[in-house]
């Protein structure tokens, strides 16, 4: 049985978009097991499917220091880490690469992501279409969700610019067809 970090009782199931994950019935904090958090993410926000933090991914950027809390699943020490360059503060197992977030963080990882997504789709547009090409080919997800993600990132930025930059969807509107 999965132990409540925080309030040392049992976790009970539930589904969060589609996604079975354990939480505490009195503090209402959330355990995802490895990759539960993106999968969630992308249910929460099919926008957002192809925006990934992997919190492990870039060692110099990953810096953590010790919690009081236990991991649920295997009772080791949790660690506390930012969740991307947001403030958001979530706890770690760096064995079982589980993540706890506490009551309402969830709904701030998809606030962040929404408003990181809106400035990535314009201002890094290009490194991110080459970086979703190559997932296509090596990604850690399979061939078909990968090639989703990147449909979803030219889909994202066509409407960005129409939005956005009226000029030129009036250009893009007077080409001939």
């Amino acid at each position: 049985m999965k132990i409540c970090p925080v309030c040392k009782i049992g976790l009970d199931k539930a589904l969060i978009d589609g996604v079975e994950i354990d939480y505490c019935p009195k503090c209402l904090g959330l355990w995802f097991e490895e990759d539960e958090l993106r999968q969630a993410k992308d249910v929460k926000d099919r926008s957002l499917r192809w925006l990934d933090t992997d919190l492990w991914l870039d060692d110099e950027k990953f810096k953590i220091s010790p919690s009081r809390k236990l991991c649920p699943a295997d009772r080791l020490p949790l660690y506390e880490t930012k969740y991307g360059k947001s403030n958001i503060e979530v706890d770690v197992c760096n064995v079982c690469r589980g993540v706890w977030l506490d009551k309402g963080e969830f709904k701030k990882i998809v606030k962040y992501l929404k408003k990181k997504a809106d400035s990535e789709i314009l201002n890094h547009y290009f490194k991110n279409l080459r970086s979703e090409f190559w997932e296509m080919l090596e990604g850690p997800e399979s061939f078909r969700e990968e090639l989703d993600d990147f449909l979803l990132l030219l889909k994202a930025l066509n409407y960005k610019l129409l939005v956005q930059r009226p000029a030129i969807a009036k250009i893009i509107a007077s080409l001939p067809k």
